[in-house]
């Protein structure tokens, strides 16, 4: 048993990392506007108000094939991309000074309650080199720092059945400081558009 004194100043390092722990991760509530195409029927989520943009556009299979083949890679790549859900994805820093992200952070978890990882681009790489092709191109990098102002785009993907709902929790670093957003109510694009 600890000394009474003992007991305090153990408590108060306690008490203070627990407090320390709390500012050094803030929790946002993204507001979040859906805007959905009439022509098409597809969706995009951006989020206002936060220092840290996020952009997501569901991007339907036969629009990734076509991306993929007018680059020329082989049916294997096409095929395996595009049965992924698939989101045309803008990030952008609107903070006064430099942001970080790591995609390798962020979870899509769905209705039952499982949490998912994105594939990230250097596992799509490195999946790609093994079959002997080099190429890097369309997918977001998964880890960034913006300066203020940049902003990046690429795709970004998700092992899920076209048409799955879930809500994505996300993340960005702002110094040593680690915020954490939530968009609630994405949809993987449909397998195709409604005719």
């Amino acid at each position: 048993m600890l000394p009474a004194f003992d007991y305090i100043a153990a408590m108060m390092r306690l008490s203070g990392f627990l407090l320390l722990s709390l500012v050094m991760a803030s929790v946002h509530a993204a507001s979040v506007v859906e805007q959905k195409n009439p022509d098409s029927g597809l969706s995009r989520w951006h989020t206002e108000g936060l220092e840290f943009s996020l952009e997501l556009i569901q991007l339907i299979p036969d629009f990734v094939r076509a991306v993929f083949d007018s680059k020329g890679l082989p049916p294997e790549i096409i095929d395996s991309v595009s049965s992924y859900c698939v989101f045309g994805t803008i990030v952008r820093n609107r903070a006064d000074v430099p942001l970080s992200y790591n995609i390798a952070d962020w979870r899509y978890v769905t209705a039952d309650g499982i949490e998912h990882v994105g594939k990230l681009k250097s596992e799509w790489v490195s999946e790609w080199r093994e079959m002997g092709v080099a190429f890097r191109w369309t997918l977001l990098p998964e880890a960034q720092t913006w300066q203020v102002g940049d902003w990046g785009q690429g795709f970004t993907t998700v092992n899920l059945p076209h048409g799955t709902p879930f809500d994505l929790h996300y993340s960005w670093t702002r110094g040593d400081q680690i915020h954490h957003a939530t968009i609630e109510g994405l949809r993987c694009a449909p397998e195709q558009l409604e005719k």
